[in-house]
């Protein structure tokens, strides 16, 4: 590792850039969840089900998990400045895409570059805060970053259906490709290389090799999967349309219950990074959180006839309770030299937002398996009692994750250093 020379100014300009690229975690977060508030124009305006809808939302996490890792490297060997102009910038040119595409190969062309420049987003600003701001403080900043993604969730959900309504969907990501191009600009102006890595190719694989081989590593990163899959395929697309299905909501009325679960998340990031950071431990309080979301989640999708009230409040604490994935992020940098530790925070954020790819796609397959032939408008209509059966496989994926857990060691907020 070596130190670039810089002129970071005053204390203000790290802040800044750590700032950013929470920003660029918001401005991923709304391009993550939009599909989930245009379910009907887009299987209307290209004639496709639930399983290929699922598919083309799901492009954003097959590039941004297949590309977690190599921008784990690339941050470790280059610093975050360069990458995140660059990455911020591609993704408004995937929105592009997305926006004038004619052909379901097109916007699922635009939905994989905006997912594989958004991969720069959250690993970016935890690169800032590793590189910038002392250890103690790293569970805290993470989280707010965090806070910041889900804040853009919420964002993509009530505010963004409000937008398509007033306009199209077309035009309403036209906007938000803008906010792209803003954010380059941002990154370029706030963001500076503390220290860049040094070698090239043969060094970069031998590190990301200490990684994928560490025990404790791989059990955080099937604890992240576990904590992942109801904010990725409930939230992130299918909750919308299951309320609607089982409460007869309108599509806005919907996405703004939906909306509570970023909510509860953006509270709870950064106060289980306080908390975690103040009591120097993070498995216990990581533990008890995803124990709790389980059972929580439980009730939202099998309890039936639930009041408006309940349906708030329950989105809101599998949110909260799920905020606690931010430990896992802690654990890993934890658990592996601080070389190596965009290497490794890139592998752990892949597995996450895997969840994505996998479970947003499964939910909708199984959707599909037991629709009814029911249409509305030349969508597919799928029943409540659809939807509660393919989210079965979200609860397991909870489950998978308590048992990962158990076997995961304590660092008491302890860095090694070799």
């Amino acid at each position: 590792m070596q130190a670039v020379p810089s002129s970071p100014g005053p204390g203000l300009l790290p802040l800044l850039a750590w700032a950013t690229g929470a920003m660029f975690f918001f401005y991923a977060w709304v391009l993550r969840v939009a599909p989930s508030v245009m379910v009907g124009e887009l299987m209307r305006d290209f004639a496709v089900g639930a399983a290929v809808l699922g598919h083309l939302s799901a492009a954003y996490f097959y590039a941004y998990a297949g590309m977690q890792i190599p921008v784990g490297l690339l941050l470790d060997r280059f610093g975050p400045r360069r990458l995140m102009t660059v990455a911020a910038l591609a993704c408004a040119g995937g929105c592009m895409l997305f926006a004038v595409g004619q052909s379901l190969a097109m916007v699922t062309a635009g939905r994989l570059l905006i997912g594989a420049s958004a991969a720069f987003s959250l690993v970016g600003a935890m690169a800032i805060a590793g590189q910038w701001f002392p250890a103690n403080r790293f569970a805290l900043l993470s989280g707010l970053a965090m806070a910041m993604g889900m804040a853009g969730g919420a964002f993509g959900q009530a505010p963004l259906r409000l937008a398509i309504e007033a306009t199209d969907w077309r035009t309403a990501t036209l906007f938000l490709a803008a906010g792209g191009a803003i954010l380059s600009v941002a990154a370029w102006a706030t963001v500076r290389d503390r220290w860049r890595g040094s070698g090239g190719i043969a060094v970069a694989l031998s590190g990301l090799g200490v990684v994928v081989r560490d025990r404790q590593i791989l059990l955080i990163a099937f604890t992240g999967l576990g904590t992942s899959a109801p904010v990725l395929a409930f939230a992130g697309l299918w909750g919308v349309p299951f309320l609607e299905a089982a409460y007869g909501m309108s599509r806005a009325s919907a996405a703004g219950v939906t909306s509570a679960f970023f909510g509860g998340w953006a509270i709870g990031a950064p106060l289980f990074g306080w908390l975690s950071d103040r009591i120097g431990r993070r498995r216990d309080p990581l533990l008890i959180a995803l124990a709790l979301k389980t059972v929580v989640l439980t009730t939202l999708i099998y309890v039936p006839n639930l009041p408006l009230a309940a349906l708030i409040t329950l989105n809101l604490l599998v949110g909260l309770f799920g905020s606690a994935q931010i430990l896992c992020f802690a654990l890993v940098r934890e658990n592996i030299p601080p070389a190596l530790s965009g290497t490794a925070i890139g592998f752990l954020n892949g597995i996450i937002t895997g969840a994505g790819a996998l479970f947003q796609p499964l939910v909708g397959l199984l959707l599909d398996l037991t629709w009814t032939g029911q249409t509305q408008f030349g969508a597919p209509v799928y029943q409540a009692s659809s939807y509660r059966l393919a989210f079965a496989s979200l609860i397991a994926c909870c489950v998978g994750g308590l048992l990962a857990l158990l076997a995961i060691r304590e660092t008491y907020c302890r860095q090694r250093l070799a």
